[in-house]
């Protein structure tokens, strides 16, 4: 969940290291630092803070270093301050490193390391590392690095610059991912593409288990075993606009403003109005086995979890196939039932979030097919699971994911109508479907045209420190997205429920002091969701409604009400999540909340 970057090549270091930390600040934003090997000296600044302190901090002091590395942090282990900044070092001075993930066996060998004589400065896992590189040197730093790692248990994303081979950056890669960019006489080492993306498109990923030694003229990328591993050079097909503001105010706001595009990418080239079908390439080679499928499972975290309960919906209304949604984070703690060629997605932006990886790997063990629905090309999911969909949203920057989340909704759109006209779905319900999902992005840009009322109605909202989220059937997931939008990003406390629950405790909570959103939009719901808004307002309960176009009955019962265009049923919860998501927004920057750095999260969790 920590940002690393690192630069070996022809010019200073330093401006690359520090711009590549910004744009890496959404993995972590705690404290900060800094390692450069210097006239053969390594030089080391951190602190607590964000990639401005440290900016502030080495201001005016000039650098001729060519080589050298840096982070941005997430903290697990030890309090965000100075000490715990990374990088780190050995006693000797002789090393330092930033690393990505957690050290599980921290402490036995820390408790090794101090009977060895080592001297921690640090609370950090982390540091175990350095004194354990230091331990095994015996000459060559890439066999000490090995036979560190071999003791090693947890997850790590590793980059290490010596002054005893002050012309490399070793990287190392368990669990926690590293790239390699190549440059014209330069390379760069990072944990994401967006903090090399101004420099080169050209990306070599690591896999679990690999070693690389980068010089300025190439690299070299081995095993455990030092068996080297001949890797592939991929493009990336993202530009920097892409991860740049473009005049908003907040990555969030403009990614927000984005999802017209991004739907529209999402859909291109998949939908077959004529047959009244989607083809999701990916999937072509399990056509039989999801055919054939007598259950599916899907799991994933946070939002992605919430889209999986929408794609839950979906797959069993249109295609009637039994569908189990699970959480990543339980799936591997329990004994789950996995059998022989039983078909599993897995959902998550970054194709990184490591419970969900683990799932995955767990889910495969058993004998599963695991199909992948991710956002970022190259990932580690869409690298390890044995097909997928590419969501196509692009670069979503903001630690609270809104674009991500409605083009996950929509892939499991095309998934279920796929299904659906494999299993019986005519042709002609089909086709009215795929009309229904070309008119979506549309729609969505003439929601995002009532920005500003939805603003004014955040001011009200803001002063509250409690509200209540209610949907049924398709928007009871939207209403738990709502609320998770809320509590993320302003830190007020929310909750989603489904309506008909209300009843069965919520109801105690409401007061003039609470407010409740209900999402009402018309569907077979309708007149159950209207009653529970009456049971509301009999308690002198506060109610905002996400109603259809036109509807008077409940805006009759309603102290508020955001209006929205019509749409099937089945992508409503696209259409009613987005002025969730600008009321989540609004709300946060009247709080004078950090609304893309939201305290404690970070964007890609990938530590469990």
């Amino acid at each position: 969940m920590c940002g690393i970057v690192g630069y070996i090549g022809k010019g200073c270091s330093v401006p690359i290291l520090i711009e590549g930390l910004k744009r890496l600040e959404y993995r972590g934003y705690d404290s900060a630092g800094l390692a450069l090997i210097e006239k053969g000296e390594i030089i080391l600044e951190k602190t607590k803070g964000k990639v401005d302190a440290l900016e502030g901090k080495i201001a005016g002091t000039r650098f001729e270093s060519t080589v050298g590395i840096a982070h941005t942090r997430w903290a697990t282990h030890g309090e965000p301050n100075d000490k715990n900044a990374h990088p780190h070092i050995d006693c000797g001075g002789e090393l330092a490193l930033v690393h990505n993930g957690i050290i599980e066996n921290f402490s036995a060998l820390k408790t090794y390391l101090e009977g060895k004589g080592h001297r921690f400065v640090s609370d950090t896992d982390t540091e175990v590392i350095a004194h354990l590189i230091e331990e095994n040197y015996n000459g060559s730093l890439l066999l000490a690095i090995s036979a560190a790692l071999a003791e090693v248990e947890g997850t790590y994303g590793l980059a290490i610059i010596s002054k005893r081979e002050p012309d490399k950056i070793f990287t190392a890669r368990r669990g926690s991912p590293l790239i390699i960019g190549k440059g014209d006489g330069e390379f760069f080492v990072a944990s994401d593409v967006a903090a090399v993306l101004k420099h080169t498109n050209e990306i070599i990923y690591l896999e679990d288990g690999e070693i690389a030694e980068v010089r300025r003229d190439g690299y070299r990328v081995t095993r455990a075993n030092n068996e080297e591993v001949k890797k592939k050079v991929q493009q990336i097909s993202w530009s920097l606009d892409m991860i740049e503001k473009g005049g908003f105010d907040h990555f969030m706001l403009k990614e927000i403003f984005e999802q017209e595009k991004s739907l529209r990418d999402t859909l291109r080239g998949r939908l077959n109005e004529k047959e009244g079908t989607a083809r999701l390439d990916g999937l072509l080679g399990y056509s039989e086995q999801l055919k054939k499928a007598d259950r599916l499972i899907i799991t994933s975290c946070g939002t992605s979890w919430h889209s999986a309960l929408i794609g839950e919906y979906l797959i069993e209304e249109l295609a009637g196939i039994p569908c189990e949604v699970e959480y990543a984070s339980e799936f591997r703690y329990r004994n789950p039932i996995v059998r022989e060629g039983e078909i599993m997605f897995v959902i998550s932006q970054s194709g990184e979030t490591a419970d969900t990886l683990g799932a995955m790997r767990e889910a495969k063990k058993r004998g599963g097919i695991v199909l992948g629905i991710c956002n970022v090309v190259g990932s580690t999911i869409a690298r390890e699971s044995d097909g997928g969909v590419y969501i196509h949203a692009g670069p979503e920057i903001g630690v609270a994911s809104t674009k991500a989340f409605t083009s996950q909704v929509l892939v499991l759109f095309m998934i279920a109508l796929m299904l659906g006209r494999m299993r019986g779905l005519s042709k002609k319900e089909g086709t009215k479907l795929v009309k229904e999902a070309m008119r979506l992005p549309g729609i969505v840009g003439k929601i995002l045209r009532e920005d500003r009322k939805i603003g004014e109605i955040a001011d009200r909202l803001s002063r509250h420190k409690n509200a209540l989220y209610l949907g049924r059937g398709y928007n009871y997931p939207v209403a738990l997205e709502g609320a998770l939008k809320l509590k993320e990003i302003s830190y007020v406390h929310a909750e989603g429920y489904p309506a008909a629950e209300m009843k069965h405790g919520p109801i105690a909570l409401i007061d003039d002091d609470m407010p409740v959103i209900v999402v009402a939009t018309k569907d077979f719901t309708y007149e159950k969701i209207m009653s529970n808004i009456s049971e509301i307002k009999a308690r002198k309960g506060w109610v905002l409604s996400i109603v259809t176009r036109g509807d008077t009955m409940i805006a009759d019962l309603s102290d508020e009400v955001i209006e929205v265009p019509e749409l099937i049923p089945s992508l409503m919860p696209i259409v009613n999540v987005i002025p969730l998501q600008l009321l989540a927004y609004h709300i946060a920057v009247k709080r004078g909340c950090n609304v893309d750095q939201p305290r404690n999260l970070a964007k890609s969790v990938t530590v469990e």
